[in-house]
């Protein structure tokens, strides 16, 4: 554990092991409902009936009550329109909200740092600001043949799902891309549309990923409201970044490498914690530290988190939640800065960005935190450490293989930089670094290690083999253009 005045990150393990007041009855609702959308609405049963009404149930007393009210009262007949398959989304949204909200306010008491506030602006959406719709008439069309495709869906339900039903998206996702302005939506319903297209038909699937395709569901639906997406406030940063480290998301055919860190304004004002993330596109035979080549020409705060060094940056742009616009030319390499002395230092006194209405859910909780002085050991699950006789699990699945830090070197340290995250109805740790000690010396173990390259005999036999991978895909490629 790290005492407060030491800049400490993670103060009471023992508020995270408490439940929180009102969480399971909140996640029983919405359990019920996204139940409901596995068989679909266009003929509810009694079950299904009650997995609604139980969702208007909990958000009475709020601005929504009415609404969702009678949108329950119509679906449990099997006659809800699109209004009130909005309504119920919104019901859904706002339930996440809430559990967002509770879970934030118990790590910022853990952690001795307020929660994030919500953002003011009236804007629920989740997009970056972007340019407006060429066509406002065309726009609206668009958004309003996207909401009735989702709509169909609700009715089939999961289980209803058929090539026909889903591929009713192609043309809204293939009119929507051209447009800036509606681009960011097309691309959810055509990452949700081709999930579903792959699990066709629904009625042989094993497994439903029913909180998943809820999810996409509801987002991508409040998204089809004019005005939901709104405009958002983005500005620009002067000042220096210290990177605490960093999290890979690996898929097939894309990567994304998001880094983590405490921003100091020139001005003199609090710190503040950012990330900048990039992402790129990628061959299915290019895997661990071969990923670096793909991300590290498209941004050069790779280079500085590889090598322990702050950058500086001038009038950098920035997202109202704290998300850097990365622009290399708006940046420079600056001194050395330990991710450790960031955050024994920094780290408690820096204030978290609000967060967008739409974007509050438990799936984007990720609060970077220290701990010192904790003792391993492992569960049924797995590994965890011990925080004054509270065990916090390690998500060790999380830690990527494009870089040094193992299971192993988490079990042996001392240290950790991580992100606090909540999942499957438990708070988990994400280590990003960790420090440990080989041959009675100190010694850190970064995630992000090998982001700017590496001398590592491990690290440059996958780097050689992913360059061997690339340049064979793109003589392929060559040879399939000359044809």
């Amino acid at each position: 554990m790290v005492p407060a005045d030491a800049g400490g990150g993670l103060m009471r393990g023992d508020l995270l092991a408490d439940p929180v007041e009102g969480l399971d009855e909140v996640l029983a609702a919405l359990d019920a409902f996204d139940g409901a959308l596995v068989a679909g609405l266009l003929r509810p049963g009694a079950a299904q009936a009650a997995a609604v009404a139980g969702l208007a149930e909990a958000v009475a007393g709020t601005p929504l009550a009415a609404r969702v009210a009678e949108a329950a009262e119509r679906a449990a007949a099997g006659a809800a329109g699109e209004d009130h398959f909005v309504a119920l989304a919104a019901a859904r949204s706002a339930l996440l909200g809430s559990v967002h909200d509770a879970l934030a306010q118990r790590i910022g008491e853990a952690v001795g740092r307020p929660a994030p506030g919500v953002e003011s602006s009236p804007a629920v959406g989740g997009e970056k600001s972007a340019p407006a719709a060429s066509g406002p008439e065309n726009g609206a069309n668009l958004l309003a043949a996207a909401r009735s495709w989702l709509c169909d869906l609700a009715r089939s339900g999961w289980r209803g799902i058929d090539h026909e039903l889903v591929s009713g998206a192609a043309p809204v996702v293939s009119a929507m891309l051209p447009d800036p302005g509606l681009r960011r939506r097309a691309t959810l319903l055509d990452g949700f549309a081709a999930e579903l297209a792959a699990s066709c038909p629904g009625a042989t699937l094993e497994r439903v990923p029913v909180r998943r395709w809820a999810d996409l569901w509801s987002r991508a639906l409040l998204l089809t409201v004019p005005g939901s997406a709104g405009e958002r406030s983005d500005g620009s940063v002067t000042g220096r970044l210290l990177p605490l480290g960093v999290d890979v998301q690996e898929h097939a055919t894309a990567v994304q490498a998001q880094v983590h860190a405490v921003f100091e304004p020139a001005d003199g004002s609090a710190p503040r914690l950012v990330s900048a993330g990039v992402s790129a596109p990628k061959p299915d035979t290019v895997v661990g530290a071969g990923l670096w080549q793909l991300l590290r020409p498209r941004m050069s705060l790779l280079g500085a988190v590889s090598e322990g060094r702050s950058m500086e940056l001038d009038a950098m742009p920035v997202t109202a939640e704290g998300d850097l616009v990365w622009d290399d030319e708006r940046a420079r390499a600056g001194e050395p800065a330990d991710p450790f002395a960031t955050a024994r230092v920094r780290l408690s006194a820096a204030t978290a960005a609000p967060v967008v209405p739409l974007d509050r859910h438990p799936v984007r909780i990720a609060v970077p935190v220290l701990l010192e002085g904790y003792a391993t050991h492992s569960e049924e699950g797995g590994l965890a450490f011990d925080l004054a006789g509270r065990p916090l699990a390690v998500d060790t699945d999380r830690m990527p293989a494009a870089g040094p830090l193992s299971p192993e070197a988490v079990a042996a340290s001392h240290a950790c930089v991580g992100l606090l995250r909540w999942d499957a109805g438990e708070f988990l740790l994400q280590p990003l670094a960790v420090e440990t000690t080989v041959r009675k010396k100190t010694v850190a173990v970064h995630a992000g290690a090998w982001a700017g390259g590496t001398t590592d005999k491990a690290g440059v036999r996958a780097e050689k083999a992913a360059t061997d991978a690339v340049a064979v895909l793109r003589e392929r490629a060559g040879r399939l253009l000359r044809k």
